[in-house]
């Protein structure tokens, strides 16, 4: 990912750390230790107003957005998860504010910052942070709602949809295995995959069938698996892979594959690049869950398109 320009963040005169306490491993290890260290370099280095602001429910971002927005924040720090990232810049879009956005990787999962070889170690992420260089950041839209890195309807969407918060919180990544072994008992011991879905790009003529389909932003994958290598949240535009079996054997495979970051050894994965990707079910349920960056917060049929104003992204 190359930097379209560099900013000199002295310049800055209000600056807010968006943490989300619930967000990941915080039960069990002391994150808040690290936000604070960051908070107190930053104030070392920079004649800002800074402010650290508590996130506890999804339901404050809305508030803290149009808190960003009036006292015209010139960067917004988040440190949470992909999830905590969405719903923030979601309601930071619906204002028309568009502040400079950093990420403190702080989540169950952080694919924005694996993408962008993003650590969690205050010193040397406020000293990259400090050389203001800014990378665009595209981000989608799936149903009205923001898509930021990777989006899936079918088996992988149904798990997340299974998770409970409580889980999500208390187990972490966990959650999600157990989650999809019990799927696995309850839909595939004695029966093939039940659901199919046909899937269209850039308003083609032609729809394509599929079991599952996994849609991405970022190269990543459920935090680790590098599904799309040309993939980046700095290009415009939606990769997406259709799977096409159904049966036992084709999940398994399909499981196997991502884990081996190898869906381009099977070529009836039919792997395409898009501005725009939709995807309807087939049968049985047609307002099938879709999982957005971690998050069930759609339903098929669903419309993904890309955004044609990017983020402005300091690593």
């Amino acid at each position: 990912m190359q930097p379209q320009g560099q900013v000199d963040v002295r310049h800055f005169k209000k600056i807010f750390i968006l943490y989300n306490r619930y967000s990941g491993k915080q039960l069990f290890a002391s994150m808040i230790t690290r936000i604070n260290e960051v908070y107190k370099l930053l104030k070392q280095e920079l004649d800002a107003d800074i402010t650290l602001l508590d996130v506890k429910y999804f339901e404050q971002m809305p508030d803290l957005a149009k808190k960003a927005a009036e006292e015209q924040c010139d960067w917004v720090i988040i440190a949470g998860g992909d999830g905590t990232i969405r719903a923030f810049v979601e309601d930071m879009l619906r204002l028309d504010y568009r502040p400079y956005i950093s990420v403190f990787p702080a989540g169950t999962v952080n694919l924005i910052a694996k993408e962008i070889s993003l650590r969690n170690e205050p010193g040397r992420w406020v000293h990259r942070a400090l050389k203001g260089f800014v990378y665009p950041f595209y981000t989608a839209r799936a149903n009205g709602s923001l898509f930021l890195t990777v989006a899936s309807v079918g088996f992988d969407s149904l798990v997340v949809d299974n998770v409970g918060a409580v889980q999500k919180r208390l187990l972490n990544k966990f959650a999600y295995v157990l989650q999809g072994t019990q799927l696995v008992r309850k839909e595939l011991i004695f029966s093939d995959w039940r659901y199919s879905f046909r899937v269209r790009f850039d308003d083609e003529d032609v729809w394509h069938s599929g079991s599952s389909v996994i849609v991405g932003k970022s190269r990543y994958y459920a935090g680790r698996y590098n599904l799309f290598p040309e993939a980046a949240l700095s290009s415009p535009y939606l990769y997406a892979a259709v799977f096409p079996g159904n049966k036992r054997a084709d999940i398994l495979k399909y499981a196997s594959l991502i884990a081996l970051e190898g869906l381009n050894l099977d070529k009836d994965i039919l792997c395409r690049k898009a501005k725009k990707v939709e995807i309807e079910s087939v049968h049985l349920i047609e307002d099938f869950p879709v999982e957005l960056d971690g998050d069930v917060v759609a339903v098929t049929p669903l419309r993904l398109e890309i955004m044609d104003r990017p983020l402005l992204l300091i690593p």
